[in-house]
This record gives structure tokens, C-alpha cells and sequence, in this order.
């Protein structure tokens, strides 16, 4: 998303209208999707998308999170904000496993220190120079937003089809960021045809991947949705690549060498302790 998403804005179109129509995308096409499963499956319940806790809750966190990721690059160079915020497996990691909801097995703190180690080799570690203190509020304000999000999505979609809930949070999403685009002026004047065609992509895409991690969430659970989700950057480093031609570094090898084995790693089964001998 962030190579379309710096296309989509080349040429100076307001971030919060293309951020809308990719969500109005999306939640076309997880609408449609959603409610042919439904009748298929001849679902009669109450559909995810009329409750507000996911809908309303689920929407504002993705608002929030895409906020005040973009709010903290007005204060902080976009490697800084990109080691901050990804560094919210580790929180949900420490979270899910204070709570006692899933175990912190040695596998899973390798694949964490790969995780996080081969982010900071492709980003960069924030150097020596100062940081804004806002700067870092709002990166790690985001990450936080994210790592709460996770296992509360996570439990409360127990019980519920994945698409279901993944267009409940479409959904919820496109009416935040209407709200924005309304408070900011930024449907007015409309995008250019490329910049339609480049944010229905965004919404394409996004609704594939808005569906995946909510399967991957149910599967998963949290700690391995949010250490596999760090396989994010790497995709990204190399469709910069691709699309914006920049340049693939030593640091971007190694560092995606780093979370493709922590991948590897977490797609392993775990070891079952081996039964203890019957008393005889």
C-alpha cells in the first residue's frame, strides 16, 4: 500500500480522499463477497456489521492507526516511524503472554528477536540525533493502537466468519475516514482518473488483505498474526523497488533474511510434551 499509496499522491491529491475511495473499494467488494457467503452457507444471524463494537471500534482503530502513523512523519524521517511502530509484535507478544491467553515458547521469542532485528536492518534504527518527543509519542502511539487492536479483534470474532468481520471493519473504516475527508475538504476537488483508478487498486488489494488477516487471526492466533505481520516491510521495501526504483541495500537482505525466518520459523508445529507414564 505505501508504494500506491506515494503514486496516488505525486502529484499533491489530499492522502485522506485517496484513503477513503480504497476503503469504499474494499468494502464493496468484502460487501459482496460477505453477503454471497452468507446466503451459501444460508447464514440467517445477525450479519458482524451491525454490531458497533466491531464495525465502529474495529473501523476507528484502523483509522487511528493510519492517522497518527501519518500525523508522526511531520516529526519524524519515515525509517524512524517504521522501527517504532513495528515494533507492536513485541507488545502483543509480552501482552497475550502476561494475560495468560497463549504461551511464550523459545520458538516464538527467536522468531520475535528475528522479526524485530531484520525490521531494524531494513529501515534503519533511529540514529544518535534527536528524536521528536511528538514524533515518538505518535509512532509509538500507533503501534500501541495496533497491539491492542490485534487480540481484542482476535477474541471478539471467536465464532464469526473472517469475511464477516473483515467487512464490518471496512466498513467501519470508510465511514471514519469520510468523517476526515468531511472535516478536511479533501473530496473536493475530485481526484484525477489515475488517482480513481490508483486508490480502487489500494481497495482491491486491501480487501484481499483485510480478509487474510482476519483468517489468519482465527488460525493464528495473535502472537504469530503479529510476528508474521512483519513480513509487511519487506514486501514494501521491494515494491519500492519495483514501482518507485529505489535502491535494495545490503540492510534490506539481510533484514528480510531476518523475517522470512522468523515466518519459517512460526509455520513450524510445535512440539507436544510426551505423555507421562501411567502410574503403575
Amino acid at each position: 500500500m505505501s508504494p500506491l499509496t506515494a503514486l496516488a499522491t505525486a502529484d499533491n491529491a489530499p492522502l485522506p480522499a485517496v484513503l477513503f475511495w480504497r476503503y469504499v473499494t474494499s468494502a464493496v467488494v468484502l460487501g459482496l463477497l460477505a453477503t454471497q457467503a452468507r446466503r451459501a452457507r444460508g447464514d440467517r444471524s445477525t450479519p458482524p456489521w451491525r454490531a458497533l463494537d466491531i464495525t465502529v471500534l474495529g473501523g476507528g482503530a484502523q483509522f487511528a492507526i493510519a492517522s497518527l502513523s501519518l500525523s508522526a512523519l511531520r516529526y519524524l524521517p519515515a525509517a524512524a516511524i517504521g522501527f517504532l511502530f513495528y515494533t507492536f509484535p513485541a507488545w502483543v507478544t509480552i501482552g497475550s503472554a502476561v494475560r495468560g491467553l497463549e504461551r511464550l515458547t523459545a520458538r516464538r521469542v527467536v522468531a520475535l528477536v528475528c522479526a524485530l532485528g531484520g525490521i531494524v536492518a531494513m529501515v534503519g534504527a533511529p540514529g544518535t540525533a534527536s528524536l521528536s518527543p511528538t514524533g515518538v509519542a505518535l509512532a509509538l502511539a500507533a503501534a500501541a493502537v495496533y497491539a491492542l487492536y490485534i487480540p481484542i479483534m482476535g477474541a471478539r470474532q471467536r465464532g464469526l466468519a473472517p469475511l464477516d468481520v473483515a467487512f464490518a471493519v471496512v466498513l467501519g473504516g470508510t465511514v471514519w475516514f469520510l468523517g476526515w475527508c468531511l472535516l478536511t475538504g479533501a473530496l473536493w476537488p475530485l481526484l484525477s482518473p489515475r488517482e480513481y483508478t490508483i486508490a480502487a487498486l489500494m481497495g482491491v488489494l486491501a480487501a484481499g488483505a483485510f480478509f487474510g488477516f482476519m483468517e489468519g487471526l482465527a488460525g493464528l492466533g495473535a502472537v504469530r498474526t503479529a510476528i508474521t505481520s512483519t513480513v509487511e516491510p519487506l514486501w514494501t521495501v521491494l515494491l519500492g523497488l519495483v514501482l518507485l526504483h529505489q535502491p535494495l541495500g545490503a540492510g534490506t537482505l539481510l533484514g528480510g533474511a531476518g523475517v522470512l525466518a522468523a515466518v519459517v520459523l512460526l509455520s513450524l508445529p510445535e512440539r507436544r510434551s510426551p505423555a507421562a507414564p501411567a502410574a503403575g
